[in-house]
């Protein structure tokens, strides 16, 4: 392994024995094959040679080698949510997760592995299909008891261990046996080489079944071991015996296994079989103890017993438990088979809601607590979302929804921290689904908000709009809470890019009041960034200081260190409004390290774009080219559109600032197209002095060419054009035509028609049904044919040409013209960035956030930051 290529493969347990052919032959196979599926039965080591070849190629991926366990996942709904987790993709929108994976892994030169598939491999089958299409550098490393059947995969059938035979007594699975044998405490077992030899021959060569026995071998001889595994054969039941005989061997490995147990053993493993991920003593002793067949001082030996006979495994000095699979799925049908499933998945989802409410009381909703003392709940609170969403599935399943509204609340703010809300919106419909009757009404509106929450954070506006107004008031009927200033929040955010200002304002005094009031420094500091924004906007510099100042300290007073760097952020923002560059740079600087302790990749993408634009600024282009490239590798690592935007945009104030005017523009015309894609428009005011200037220096021709040029190009490149130094694409020369129509295209003639009738590029687009990007492409292929500069030369040229008539024959009426300008319903004058002064784009608006004072965002909404 190397420490210089990322990945999140686990430490091994113990020493690796055998397969080492195998291991060598798969390692080559995974670095040229697409998609590799080890499969096979459950116990025949699937998951442990494919973490040993992951190990043996990590140096080969530059992008990182990512292990996704998804035995834990019972919904295939939730496969691509649990990639995007390992990822650490966390896309803006409600609906296509997915293309925040294409985006994370189109150009990335990675290998994922896919451990257990067999339970959803018709869904691993489609997303491995379209990963597999649109990224040419991604390899897949799955295991799985049945393949995938998807084109292009190689399916290795994993083989037992060699067993022994005369000419080869130290076959592997004698090995494996031996050495998993001495360090249960067994000495010298091979002195018994005869019935090691026959044990490893009745087991097949399995190394799970193995490794069971192995964990007996302090108490029974290795032969005596072999005797009752032939007896447990004999006692097998009827369907048990059609199954295939490796697996028929595996059962009979772990059912004599369990019938070795104690009683009280016995019990303890059904009951643990409701944890979906990682536990400890004192989440076990909760669930599992009953006070009568099981008491909570008899909990650690027991839990002991079953980690010496490797039933449960320990997972080092942090004190966590987990099941193997198989055991697990064989402990949960025991558990059914007693009775007792629906009492314990009953008190595991009240556990584990007790536990998460807890955590959450420590981690968010505390009024002070220094973050030394607060983050460590933050972590823990991310460990038990596993078995979050076991025991919301159980809410759901079982009817019960007031536990499922507690667990889904107190989970909110642990993903709220890390920008990852889409997992919430999940939860929350399916809750809100339910017959809530008998459900408290507070508990409701928390659970209307949270849901409204995660909508904003997708831009789904109107579903959120409705859902948060109504959840301030009923929560405004009762006392108030930590829960009704963050629902406040929420609708400030919502009204304010709805553009209902007199709405958002109106909540910003209610909550500004009730936070002073109830001494809630956490949602005042939500009050202050908001009231920055607005001060911002108006151009109000110093007053939008002063609450940007109160804001901080307000975050420090509280010790979250996610609401201070929000308020650093925003002060660096105001700063740089101000010509304080210096300022900004350090306010921005502060909050980085804050943003990399919460793994926050949304929120520190943004802080590396800020500070990439703040250096480039000052001159320092050497820090700008290491922030924009940082930020724009997290973004991509997030799959989040709208950070790849903001990198683009610094990288676009940083060629301008090198002087590189036509990567400048390259870069703000691939921003704007993907700023575009995710339903936002309007021209930026840096955009639009920037194509003011392009327009001044290199001309209406070239700025239209570079502007489509990069409406077209991959982020991935634009970005390699600036940042290493590559020369501008060369001018295109003008094409000498001689037949009348300049060797104009049929649809060319069709657009050069149509600009001298004043049609901007979306006018066009919908007179002859083709995209603006495509009409952008044929104006700039007029003006290279023709050797223009401008589409009003075009526009003359056309009537020249009888393409379209003059000024005298247009009839009563006047357009908008070559040359000619309109304003927006602000009174503003818009432009449309590849048209130039030819399209008007009716409307108003104002990003209310980090930027310049009074810039604006042309569209039909306020876009602002979450407040």
């Amino acid at each position: 392994m190397t420490a210089h290529v990322p990945h999140n493969l686990p430490a091994e347990p113990n020493r690796f024995v055998g397969r080492a052919r195998d291991v060598a032959e798969l390692a080559a196979l995974v670095r040229d094959e697409r998609v590799v599926t080890l499969s096979g039965v459950g116990g025949i080591g699937k998951t442990r040679l494919a973490l040993r070849v992951a190990a043996r190629v990590v140096p080969c991926f530059a992008d990182g080698v990512w292990l996704a366990e998804l035995a834990r996942i019972g919904d295939p709904e939730l496969l691509v949510p649990e990639l995007a987790g390992v990822l650490g993709v966390r896309d803006e929108t409600p609906g296509p997760l997915l293309d925040g994976l294409l985006l994370r892994l189109r150009a990335a030169r990675t290998l994922l592995v896919l451990d257990n598939c067999e339970h959803v491999v018709e869904r691993c089958a489609e997303v491995v299909s379209e990963l597999v299409a649109a990224c040419p550098r991604v390899r897949f490393l799955v295991t799985s008891r049945e393949p995938l059947h998807v084109p292009g995969e190689l399916v290795w059938r994993v083989p037992p261990l060699d067993l022994p035979d005369e000419r080869h007594p130290d076959a592997e699975s004698v090995v494996l046996f031996a050495e998993r044998a001495t360090a249960a405490g067994a000495r010298g077992v091979i002195r018994d080489l005869d019935g090691v030899v026959r044990l490893c021959r009745a087991l097949d060569g399995l190394p799970l079944a193995l490794e069971l026995a192995a964990a007996r071998a302090s108490l029974l001889s290795p032969g005596r071991i072999a005797d009752r595994i032939a007896d447990r054969f004999r006692l097998l039941t009827t369907g048990d015996r059609t199954a295939p005989p490796r697996q028929r061997t595996l059962l009979a490995t772990v059912e004599w296994s369990h019938d070795l147990l104690r009683p009280k053993e016995r019990v303890l493993l059904r009951r643990l079989s409701v944890f979906a991920g990682l536990f400890d003593l004192g989440l076990a002793e909760r669930v599992c103890a009953d006070g009568g067949v099981l008491r909570r001082a008899e909990l650690l030996d027991l839990m002991g017993g079953l980690v010496d006979k490797s039933l449960v495994l320990h997972q080092g000095a942090a004190g966590r438990y987990r099941l193997l699979e198989t055991i697990r799925q064989y402990a949960a049908d025991r558990l059914a088979e007693a009775g007792e499933e629906a009492a314990l998945r009953e008190r595991h989802l009240r556990v584990v809601c007790e536990e998460m409410e807890r955590r959450h009381e420590a981690a968010a909703s505390r009024r002070r607590l220094p973050w030394g003392e607060r983050f460590p709940h933050f972590v823990r609170g991310r460990e038990l979302l596993d078995d979050c969403r076991a025991a919301i599935d159980w809410a759901v399943e079982s009817g019960d929804p007031v536990p499922g509204l507690r667990l889904a609340r107190a989970a909110l703010a642990i993903l709220a921290v890390r920008g990852d809300l889409r997992e919430s919106v999940g939860w929350h419909e399916r809750l809100l689904a339910m017959d809530l009757s008998e459900v408290p009404d507070d508990l409701v509106a928390v659970g209307r908000a949270a849901l409204a929450y995660g909508l904003e954070a997708g831009d789904e506006l109107g579903r959120a709009e409705e859902l948060v107004a109504r959840a301030v008031e009923e929560q405004k009927r009762h006392p108030y809470s930590y829960w009704l200033g963050v629902t406040y929040g929420v609708a400030i955010t919502v009204f304010f890019r709805l553009g209902q200002s007199e709405r958002a304002l109106r909540y910003l005094e209610e909550l500004e009041a009730a936070a002073v009031a109830c001494d809630d420094p956490f949602n005042l500091a939500t009050v202050r960034v908001a009231q920055l924004n607005l001060a911002l906007f108006k151009g109000q510099v110093r007053y939008a200081r002063r609450r940007g100042e109160e804001a901080l300290a307000l975050a420090r007073e509280c010790g979250h260190h996610w609401a201070e760097a929000r308020a650093l952020t925003h002060l660096g923002a105001v700063a740089e409004a101000d010509g304080d560059l210096e300022g900004a740079l350090t306010c921005h600087e502060a909050a980085l390290p804050l943003l990399r302790g919460m793994d926050n990749l949304v929120e520190l993408a943004r802080c590396h774009a800020q500070l990439g634009r703040v250096a480039a600024e000052l001159g320092d282009h050497r820090a700008a080219r290491r922030h924009v490239a940082a930020g724009l590798a997290l973004s991509r690592r997030a799959g989040q559109r709208r950070g790849i935007m903001r990198g683009l945009m610094a990288l676009s104030a940083l060629a301008r600032a090198q002087g590189d005017l036509e990567g400048a523009l390259l870069a703000a015309a691939a921003g704007t197209a993907l700023r575009e894609s995710i339903g936002q428009f309007g021209t930026p005011g840096r955009v639009r002095e920037l194509l003011e200037e392009g327009r001044a220096r290199l001309g209406e021709g070239r700025v239209t060419l570079l502007w489509s040029r990069g409406t077209e190009l991959p982020a991935e490149e634009v970005t390699r054009r600036v940042l290493d130094h590559e020369s501008a694409p060369p001018p295109v020369a003008p094409v000498r035509v001689e037949s009348r129509y300049g060797g104009l295209t049929g649809r060319e003639q069709e657009v050069a028609a149509l600009l001298a009738r004043g049609l901007s590029n979306r006018g066009i687009a919908l007179e002859l049904v083709i995209s603006p990007a495509t009409v952008a492409r044929h104006v700039a292929n007029v003006m290279e044919k023709l050797g223009f500069a401008s589409r009003a030369q075009i526009a003359v040229w056309a009537v020249e040409h009888g393409l379209a008539p003059g000024p005298e024959e247009e009839g009563s009426g006047k357009g908008l013209g070559a040359g000619s300008e309109g304003r927006g319903g602000d009174g503003e004058l818009v432009r449309d960035p590849v048209s130039g002064p030819n399209a008007v784009r009716l409307g108003w608006g104002a990003r209310l956030g980090p930027g310049r004072a009074g810039e604006g965002d042309t569209g039909h909404r306020v876009d602002v930051e979450r407040a």
